[in-house]
């Protein structure tokens, strides 16, 4: 990254030549740039090698945001409307303490263990490659106790839910050795993931974005420079978000299709944007649009149109058909969308009643009280997940093998190298071996807990290894379609359900597989974000090493230091049906893992999804999954000229169903809306707004979200200040959660 006083914005498209990459150096040919366009538009082309990188100030204000992050985040995802506080928000609020910490500190040199060196708490200005290190640490705060925090569920469920009394240094095990699995699998796959140009990891743009208009100086214009640009619309979204966080709620999932028809229960099951399809039903909030998908301002147009051809053809076609006309898995008998579980009679599954002491499945106790049913949105979107794994699985084989398989012959000389590769070429790489340790190490000490704690986590040694196994082959697929179109396509379902056929009955043994499996995928794709931010930013790789290990290990501590004391404090915590009515504390998204480890662990899927089974049909949707990116690949050989039909991407369409629940319609149609504007319309005709202001705008509204996110709880809602009116009821379908089947009797629902 230039200095402040060099750095230049790119030019709005890739002229022959450009801004040097060094002082002095020659302009960039066409082939040094990058061939993504967005990634040309917004990430600088220039590098300062002499600016400092680990300083005091980077140690300090990293671990400090790291801490902080993890304690909120972790904090905030017990609640009903669990909010995601992103690193944007430390990475705003650190700017002015890095300045003032550079004007304030003492500039002496202090010698470190006598003869081995000396360091400066001031080495002069505060600086961009600073900023970046503790952004990455804060990160950590983010994917380990955000919206990603399966370690933690997974605690939150043996002890909440099942009661267990599991040791907290078995669960610091959990917690680290999923994280630091993880770290080793991100440095196996950085050839793969960060080194190539078109894998281009599109979220990354808006934090550049950031970065550059919090130290970059702007030619004065007519128009906002970018930092003014951010702190209009921070304060603008700070301001608004006081109504639907406090004041008016309602605008979170906005039904008026419920209030035209009040005693219509298919209507309300049509337009209620919390409890059904959402059918006309919209979220002013922008927590709402982005709780699941992430930014729509930051995922390529090709992806939301992927995304939206998946919604549509699952939530308007493929559930009213199975729901009303079809009466699929005898779907009237329950609510059309739900996350609950249900008994054959419409009455929500009482688990307790077919457990053992041990935490195994009673199975005369299950066939004496009832088989397990789904919400027909809940079942169909668990097939969705059967296809989405295959078609990861075909779809990176045949769009990206042969890319994958020159990389593997060690043909890396031959990959095309941009000016980003070229200059990071200039610092010492990490040498592999120094993740290899990293992961080993946490594969030895999982197996040794399934030997400790053999009873508590019920997974035997050569399951663990088989979770690793599967985490292996499936890290690399998936993160070539994230890095490429910011989609994440999750793979939960297919690891509970292998481990659920090989040992039903174990719902611990199952949630610890999952973990295992998908975490260490999830905190894999995490880390290689972060080294591709590196990648941009010009921050040394032992610098970024180093800032990753330590800000895992110190967010993971905290992590579960700070559950353990909210599991121990919060009477019923995550316990529905013994809160009182207005407690936050539900727990929505750890109910959803519950769940899961109850139909793949408890019941198993051979109950639900063998030969007998209620569900057996949606086994098909493997095959399915496996075979629909075939057609797409032969159309995009015999039509090579046709430059759309490689985008059609059969894994990002089957995540425009993903998710729900807890996700709802009405998030992913807002998403859809939005990112649509922004990343067709604006994009298309406004292009020069759109690089210089639009990844801006996504970092200001999560920055001002986050900020009155953590006023208003801590200043009203943690107080018990909460208002009472019309406005605050989230939605006002009360009838969306009703049965339509005949004789169906649920409390508060008319009988058909």
């Amino acid at each position: 990254m230039s200095s402040t006083k060099n750095a230049t914005v790119p030019p709005p498209s890739p002229p022959p030549s450009s801004a040097g990459k060094l002082n002095g150096d020659p302009p960039l040919s066409d082939n040094e740039r990058c061939s993504v366009e967005e990634v040309a538009l917004v990430v600088p082309e220039t590098d300062d090698p002499t600016l400092p990188v680990m300083t005091f100030r980077a140690w300090f204000l990293g671990l400090t945001s790291c801490t902080i992050l993890i304690f909120l985040n972790t904090f905030f995802i017990y609640r009903t409307q669990p909010l995601t506080i992103s690193a944007i928000l430390m990475q705003i609020a650190v700017l002015p303490i890095g300045k003032f910490m550079a004007a304030t500190l003492p500039k002496k040199n202090f010698k470190l263990f006598g003869r081995w060196g000396s360091f400066s708490l001031n080495p002069g200005p505060f600086n961009i490659k600073e900023h970046v290190i503790i952004t990455v640490m804060a990160n950590c705060g983010v994917s380990i106790g955000g919206g990603d925090a399966y370690s933690i569920g997974a605690i939150t469920v043996m002890k909440a839910y099942y009661k267990q009394s599991v040791s907290f240094l078995c669960s610091l095990i959990i917690v680290l050795t999923t994280q630091i699995l993880g770290y080793g699998w991100a440095g196996m796959l950085r050839r793969y993931l960060v080194d190539p140009v078109d894998m281009w990891w599109p979220s990354n743009l808006a934090q550049v974005s950031l970065f550059r208009a919090l130290h970059e100086k702007e030619p004065k214009t007519r128009s906002l420079t970018r930092m003014q640009f951010f702190l209009v619309f921070m304060a603008a979204s700070f301001a608004y978000y006081t109504f639907p966080g406090y004041l008016f709620p309602i605008l979170t999932f906005f039904s008026w299709v419920c209030w035209a028809f009040p005693h219509s229960i298919t209507a309300q099951q049509i337009g209620s944007g919390y409890r059904g399809l959402g059918v006309g039903a919209f979220t002013l909030d922008w927590a709402g649009i982005s709780a699941y998908h992430g930014s729509p301002l930051v995922t390529p147009w090709s992806s939301i149109l992927n995304v939206a051809v998946g919604f549509i053809m699952f939530i308007y076609i493929i559930v009213p058909l199975c729901y009303w006309k079809y009466n699929t898995f005898d779907a009237q008998k329950f609510p059309i969308f739900s996350n609950k579980l249900f008994t054959a009679s419409g009455q929500q599954y009482d688990t307790t009643k077919i457990l053992t002491p041990q935490f195994d499945l009673n199975i005369a106790a299950y066939e004496k009280y009832s088989k397990l049913y789904l919400s027909p949105l809940f079942a169909l979107s668990i097939g969705s997940g059967f296809a989405r794994f295959t078609a990861t699985l075909t779809h990176v084989a045949l769009f990206n093998g042969s890319d994958i398989w020159k990389q593997s012959r060690s043909a890396v000389k031959n990959v095309k190298m941009d000016i980003h590769a070229k200059l990071m070429k200039s610092y010492k790489q990490v040498p592999q071996w120094w993740f290899l340790v990293l992961l080993f190490g946490s594969i030895a000490l999982s197996l040794m807990m399934c030997f400790v704690w053999k009873e508590d986590v019920q997974l035997p040694w050569w399951g663990m290894l088989f979770a690793f196994g599967l985490a292996f082959i499936v890290t690399l697929p998936i993160g070539v379609i994230q890095a490429t179109t910011n989609q994440q396509p999750g793979y939960d379902i297919i690891a509970q359900f292998i481990i659920g056929y090989i040992l039903p009955g174990k719902p611990i043994a199952n949630l610890l597989f999952k973990i295992y499996g998908r975490t260490s995928t999830v905190h894999a794709l995490s880390f290689l974000a972060d080294l591709k931010l590196g990648h941009y930013m010009k921050i040394p790789p032992r610098c970024m090493y180093t800032a990753q290990l330590v800000g895992t290990l110190v967010a993971g501590t905290i992590n579960l230091a700070v559950a353990w004391w909210m599991l121990g404090s919060i009477e019923n915590i995550c316990d529905v049906e013994t809160l009182h009515p207005d407690s936050p504390w539900t727990c929505p998204k750890f109910k959803v893992t519950f769940d899961a480890s109850v139909i793949w662990g408890l019941i198993g899927p051979e109950r639900l999804f063998g030969p007998g089974g209620l569900y057996r049909n949606l086994v098909w949707l493997f095959l399915i999954g496996a075979l629909l990116p075939v057609p797409i690949w032969v159309l995009s050989k015999i039509f090579p000229d046709k430059k759309w039909i490689p985008l059609i991407n059969i894994p990002v369409i089957s995540y425009g169903f993903a998710g729900m629940p807890p996700a709802t319609p009405t998030n992913i149609a807002s998403w859809l809306i939005t990112g649509m504007i922004f990343n067709y319309f604006v994009f298309k005709y406004r292009k020069e707004w759109w690089k210089k202001y639009n990844y801006v705008l996504s970092a200001s509204l999560d920055a001002g979200t986050a900020f009155m996110g953590v006023l208003l709880f801590f200043a009203l809602q943690n107080e018990g200040k909460n208002l009472k009116w019309w406005g605050t009821d989230l939605d006002h379908c009360p009838l969306a959660t009703c049965p339509t089947a005949p004789g169906i009797i649920v409390k508060g629902c008319p009988v058909f």
